[in-house]
């Protein structure tokens, strides 16, 4: 594949930094930060600009948190500034890291997502006897600053660009030379590439007919387990010698038996919630509920939360689930 270069005058022009700046703010127009970017918004463009030409955009200025849902993870957040120059990067950018996915990587991907990934499982399950899923141990925290580097020199040429991104890569570590932020656009682009060469040799040298990745969970499938086994195997050699990436034990299930994956369990003629999902959705609309009838939030409130959830819920077959959870809170209240 060619390397493309000619991309920072593209990621620089006024048009596509004002286009960065209204996606950054999507969502988050009542942000202090993004009130005062704001005031001088033309200034802060201006200025944006004039640093891309001269290489020294401000980057690394994190705020960190941590959540606790679905499980504990910190969070890395930009300043405003910069995730301005993400998506001005990204913009022009996409397209080239777009086409060098295999189709079944699903995640950060336009007409992809979740659910395709469930629907493609489901359909996985109806031709196949096993399936196999593979997670990596703490998997943005091991990514290799300098393999990283290597591929993305594989794919650009452009000198300017590919300093910004090394500024971007250098600018958090959670071991010396290792570990991308959670919580950058740049990260969701670099973490879903880091893992294409893996892909491609899953597909075009092992030959494995049925192979879906969401970020860092992976399904495979197959009818021999042995052949399963040895195709696994291979997948953590790879994964250790080239990417220094450790695979979680692995689950291996008969389809018939279904397999917990993004938060749901896909059999061959359903789709179910996992154990996990469950535990969180009533949690959830216990608390949600506690916060309505203490009136510390009002209908609306509660009902900006509720919906989600329950959309959440209603992709499986869940409905004697949702109704016992409605009925143990509104019918006790």
């Amino acid at each position: 594949m060619r390397r493309i270069g000619d991309l920072i005058e593209k990621i620089q022009a006024l048009d596509n930094l004002y286009l960065a700046y209204f996606k950054a703010r999507k969502g988050k127009s009542g942000v202090q930060a993004v009130i005062d970017y704001e005031w001088q918004l033309d200034r802060n463009i201006q200025l944006l600009q004039q640093q891309i030409k001269e290489g020294n955009p401000a980057i690394g200025a994190y705020h960190y948190f941590t959540i606790y849902d679905p499980k504990i993870r910190l969070i890395c957040a930009s300043a405003f500034s910069e995730r301005v120059l993400h998506h001005a990067l990204m913009n022009i950018c996409h397209p080239y890291f777009e086409r060098t996915l295999i189709y079944d990587t699903y995640a950060t991907r336009l007409n992809k997502g979740i659910y395709r990934a469930l629907d493609k499982a489901k359909q996985a399950m109806l031709h196949y006897r096993y399936v196999a899923k593979l997670d990596f141990r703490k998997y943005f925290d091991s990514v290799s600053h300098n393999v990283l580097k290597a591929q993305l020199r594989r794919l650009f040429k452009d000198a300017q660009l590919l300093s910004l991104f090394d500024k971007i890569i250098d600018s958090y570590e959670t071991t010396p030379g290792f570990g991308i932020p959670i919580g950058n656009l740049t990260s969701q682009y670099f973490a879903n590439y880091y893992l294409s060469e893996m892909d491609h040799y899953a597909k075009e040298v092992l030959k494995i007919p049925f192979y879906i990745r969401y970020m860092d969970d992976i399904l495979i499938f197959e009818d021999n387990r042995e052949l399963l086994n040895s195709k696994i195997e291979q997948l953590k050699d790879l994964a250790c010698s080239k990417l220094y990436l450790h695979f979680k034990p692995v689950v291996i299930h008969t389809c018939k038996q279904g397999i917990s994956f993004l938060g749901y369990k896909p059999f061959p003629h359903k789709m179910l919630l996992n154990g996990r999902s469950k535990r969180r959705f009533a949690k959830k609309l216990r608390l949600y509920h506690k916060q309505l009838v203490h009136a510390s939030w009002s209908e609306k409130v509660y009902q900006e939360h509720v919906i989600p959830l329950f959309a959440f819920a209603e992709h499986a077959y869940t409905k004697s689930f949702r109704q016992y959870n409605l009925n143990l809170f509104f019918c006790s209240s």
